[in-house]
């Protein structure tokens, strides 16, 4: 048997306005843009394809399973702009086909800065997935599957079952990642391992006609999954949900093979779909994942160089929590709610100055004419939070 384990990613950052030297206001997101870029994606994306999978669910009487983890910050933008979304993620949520992940709150970095931020962020996330879905979370995912040893650890303290993280080929050596795995000298989580390949060929393949595998079919992906059988547990297929509909778009027919997926995979022997606690309880580990160093699901590297590679980011983020102190003992709420916006991964990801084979993708949904740009105005608004902070300080 091999499960077939899909999990999509759904974020979109507060993005910031342009901000200059000489404003005084806190005003600091562009709520137009954020406003826009979400309906945008709204329509193209998690609509239809919340539509589709409520659809197959029904279809496949529940057989059919999925898992998504929402991040705090999209789940705020939905309830404001357009709360039809929100209420088609919890339409979902009923049919007890899908499972919700933990995550940090703010898709923030937090975890290599601030181990009590990071753990109240998860805090926060997880209380979010309990109001809205009535779930609470068993499997973490940190952000953007930032992960080494340390994170594993620390998802076990919190009293998590299984922890999802890159299939790094330079770790796993000659191993699979359709197996799941343990971390060194910690059994009480269990590791699902992304794979990428089967992943990428949906999210960045699907509409390449220069691909030599265009077009992909349900059937011959389905073929490629049942091959796991003997070598293998789950299929581990993880990425951002705006797969569907935004980064290949409609007329790819990338619904289309969405919805022939679950009948291609089930013809072939008795290969399932499960969610990720299911795989975490379904199947045994078989051996060690050691992952002493930082990786991530971001680039070519599977390293933190889409956030840390230069000096800009490394500044920025090193301001950025050099704040919390003062931050936190200001008691300010909405002061705390504006710099835990900050530390939305994306605005480091902005700053990023590789190109290249990766170069399009930096690229995508950034509001910035160049990296220096976007590091301006940013320390722009940090300058302002700094003041505000010393300010609220001094009463």
């Amino acid at each position: 048997m091999a499960s077939v384990n899909f999990y999509f990613q759904v974020h979109q950052p507060f993005r910031l306005r342009r901000y200059s030297v000489f404003d005084t206001g806190s005003d600091y997101f562009d709520e137009e843009a954020n406003a826009g870029i979400l309906r945008k994606v709204g329509e193209k994306c998690y609509l239809p394809a919340n539509a589709t999978l409520y659809e197959l669910v029904r279809r496949h009487d529940g057989r059919f399973r999925v898992a998504f983890s929402l991040t705090g910050v999209v789940l705020e933008q939905f309830e404001r702009y357009l709360p039809e979304v929100l209420e088609s993620f919890q339409r979902l949520a009923d049919t007890g086909a899908v499972e919700f992940l933990s995550e940090t709150y703010y898709h923030s970095l937090s975890f290599l800065y601030s181990p009590p931020e990071f753990i109240e962020q998860v805090r926060l996330h997880r209380q979010l997935m309990e109001r809205l879905f009535g779930q609470r979370p068993q499997v973490f995912r940190n952000t953007e599957l930032v992960y080494n040893n340390d994170v594993a650890r620390a998802a076990a303290d919190m009293g998590y079952k299984a922890v999802i993280c890159e299939g790094a080929d330079h770790v796993l050596g000659y191993r699979s990642p359709t197996y799941l795995y343990h971390p060194p000298d910690e059994r009480r989580v269990k590791l699902l391992l992304k794979y990428y390949r089967l992943s990428d060929d949906i999210a960045f393949r699907f509409g390449n006609r220069t691909w030599s595998e265009w077009p992909l079919t349900a059937d011959k992906f389905a073929r490629w999954i049942h091959q796991v059988n003997g070598n293998g547990y789950v299929a581990n297929l993880f990425m951002d949900y705006e797969t569907f509909g935004e980064h290949q778009w409609h007329d790819t027919g990338i619904f289309d093979f969405m919805s022939h997926l679950p009948e291609a995979v089930f013809r072939l022997g008795d290969n399932d779909f499960k969610t990720p606690g299911e795989c975490a309880d379904a199947y045994e580990t078989s051996g060690e994942y050691d992952v002493p160093h930082m990786i991530s699901w971001a680039d070519t590297e599977r390293d933190l160089s889409a956030w840390l590679g230069n000096p800009m980011q490394a500044n920025s983020l090193h301001e950025l929590y050099r704040l919390e102190p003062q931050i936190k003992a200001t008691g300010d709420p909405e002061l705390l709610a504006d710099w835990r916006k900050l530390q939305t991964s994306d605005h480091f990801y902005y700053m990023c100055t590789k190109y290249f084979a990766d170069g399009d993708v930096h690229k995508y949904f950034n509001p910035y004419a160049s990296p220096y740009d976007s590091y301006i105005n940013f320390m722009n608004v940090l300058d302002n939070i700094r003041s505000r902070t010393r300010t609220a300080g001094a009463k």
